[in-house]
């Protein structure tokens, strides 16, 4: 048993992490929508009127969802080293690389406290394996390392938050923090007046973060883990001064904002209220369609460490990330609309269950993991091989039709870096594999190795060899310059642009992009249009009639080259230049 807890080489850890929080992070542009809007509210609080520090802003539009947090260290990030990089690079290109860097931060405080979190629980007497007649268990102290490594590379190996842990928006905040509270209510098992100082401080870090809708499910998870059977309940009175840090961090931000922002904050419970919603058949549809594809592949592994310490279902290191766990999913079917950032709070309680069923499982089975892993992340760094021939070649043919549907315009090129980087990965790959076969080593985290550096590596071949396809999918940025250029061309000085149709994602692209903001003035003899090139077809659009009577004059049309489903256009109303 003593084998099966070899010590992980920090060195490996290291890699892993630096991997998989680079690869995809820099050089390329700000994708819709979460992403963009980001970044938008940061470089309005810069640039804008000074109370969109406090109530986030998209241009002159009150972002009223969410929180301020992610704006407010984004925002600072971007003062502090944009002027750095504008050594290297254009201004727009230093702030959105300026604006990444806290992400760093995000991901760094999510894998400390899942492993230093799960350590705690790993180290205590509860999950500890039976001591052997001849001796050869392992320490206390390798057996709760062993675990903490596991639940790392497991919360690594997650699918669905990967490209969420790269975007500029509140999910890897609130990943973060949520951790955070996990690792806090973990600590106060031994130390309770550090571990609840650190609570309140996630608590009200994760509402600052998301709101309600991401704040309840932490906070109700928290008071469920200190139920009476639980070695926690003796730390209960300890959560009154978690409770006290958190009011009053949320209060130095909610008592200003609501004197100087009231229609903002009235919109911002307005659609805290209406997030929530009682529970609809096509609500837990999705969520039993998507959330384990979103988990994978730790939720087998956490239904499965449930049901083989459900005699210890007490015992904190199984009954804490269950709390965390439970709150999460039973809070999405309240929930109008569920999705990815909702999913987020399941990924962190998931994976330190998952790493908790590993000294349960058999050897076949954990070698039959092991060849799938082998097999599904061979196959898929392949499949992104051949992918990326089809795309630069034309071969195989009918890979390179479907390919060229969905990049319609794009000129194919070749980064010789990138394919070097790419290159490097497979081999990381193919070494892994050759060792996994050749060796046969016996630590249990050997499986979640294998899975987290299969989906590493499938990350960073898609980060290098098809960033600037996927850049020029999902970026605004050409379209962007098409409708400055339009806007200079025509724009009279005493004009302003108000939107018609346009969504958040692309409000905030043109704003990020080249700077250009739409005024609410109904009096605005410009309009952007969005719609669809079918409604633009079939006459449809609103303005269409106006255009062929004269009362309105489309100055131009654009959009997105690979887009199929979204046009826009710039009109002025009453048909001629004035």
């Amino acid at each position: 048993m003593a084998t099966a807890t070899t010590k992980l080489p920090r060195i490996l850890l290291l890699v892993v992490g630096v991997v998989y929080i680079f690869s995809g992070l820099f050089f390329r542009d700000p994708w819709k929508t979460d992403d963009v809007v980001g970044l938008a509210t940061m470089l309005t609080a810069l640039h804008g009127p000074a109370q969109a520090w406090l109530l986030p802003q998209v241009g002159t539009l009150a972002h009223a969802q969410d929180g301020p947090l992610i704006t407010w260290v984004g925002g600072f990030s971007i003062w502090l080293f944009q002027p750095f990089f504008e050594h290297f690079t254009s201004s727009l290109n230093a702030a959105m690389i300026a604006s990444r860097l806290p992400n760093l931060l995000w991901f760094g405080l999510v894998t400390a406290s899942v492993w230093y979190g799960t350590y705690l629980l790993g180290r205590r007497p509860e999950p500890q394996p039976l001591a052997l007649p001849f001796g050869g268990e392992p320490t206390v102290r390798d057996y709760g390392r062993m675990i903490a490594d596991a639940a790392l590379l497991l919360i690594v190996a997650t699918v669905g938050i990967l490209w969420r842990m790269h975007e500029t928006s509140e999910v890897p905040a609130l990943i973060a923090f949520q951790a955070l509270a996990f690792y806090s209510v973990a600590r106060m098992l031994d130390r309770p007046l550090s571990g609840s100082i650190i609570l309140g401080v996630a608590l009200a870090a994760v509402f600052l973060t998301r709101g309600w809708i991401g704040a309840l499910p932490v906070m109700l998870a928290v008071p469920l883990a200190f139920i009476p059977r639980s070695p926690l309940w003796h730390s209960k009175h300890w959560l009154i001064i978690s409770a006290a840090i958190c009011v009053a961090l949320i209060l130095l931000w909610w008592i200003p904002a609501s004197e100087i922002g009231e229609y903002w904050m009235q919109n911002w419970w307005l659609w805290n209220l209406r997030s929530f919603a009682w529970p609809h058949y096509e609500t837990a549809l999705s969520i039993v369609r998507d959330l384990p594809w979103f988990l994978w592949p730790t939720w087998p592994f956490a239904l499965l460490a449930i049901w083989r310490w459900r005699s210890w279902l007490a015992s904190p290191h199984i009954w804490v990330p269950l709390a965390f766990a439970a709150c999460p999913l039973v809070f999405m079917f309240f929930l109008a609309d569920v999705f990815e950032p909702e999913y987020s709070l399941m990924a962190v309680p998931v994976a330190v269950l998952a790493a908790f069923s590993l000294p349960t499982l058999r050897r076949g089975v954990v070698n039959s993991l092991d060849w799938f892993a082998v097999m599904c992340f061979s196959l898929t760094a392949a499949t992104v091989w051949l992918g990326w021939i089809a795309l630069q070649t034309g071969w195989p043919r009918q890979i390179a039709h479907n390919i060229a549907r969905q990049t319609t315009g794009y000129a194919a090129h070749v980064s010789l870096a990138a394919v070097l980087i790419a290159l490097a990965g497979t081999a990381t790959w193919i070494g892994l594999v050759r060792w996994r076969l050749h060796s046969k080593p016996q630590a249990l985290w050997r499986g979640t190795v294998l899975s987290a550096g299969g989906l590493i590596t499938t990350w960073l071949l898609l980060a290098t060899l098809w960033m600037p396809a996927l850049d020029y999918v999902r970026s605004y940025r050409d379209v962007s310059a098409q409708l400055a250029q339009a806007l200079h061309t025509y724009k009279q000085p005493h004009e302003c642009v108000r939107a018609l149709g346009l969504g958040l994602g692309q409000r905030a692209s043109f704003l990020v992009f080249n700077d250009i903001n739409f005024s609410y003035d109904p009096h605005c003899t410009l309009i952007l249009q969005q719609t669809t090139p079918q409604n633009l077809a079939e006459g449809t659009s609103g303005f269409s009639g106006a255009t062929e009577t004269g009362a309105a004059q489309e100055l131009w049309r654009g959009k997105r080259g690979a887009d199929r489903h979204e046009a826009f256009r710039l009109l002025r109303l009453g048909g001629r230049k004035k």
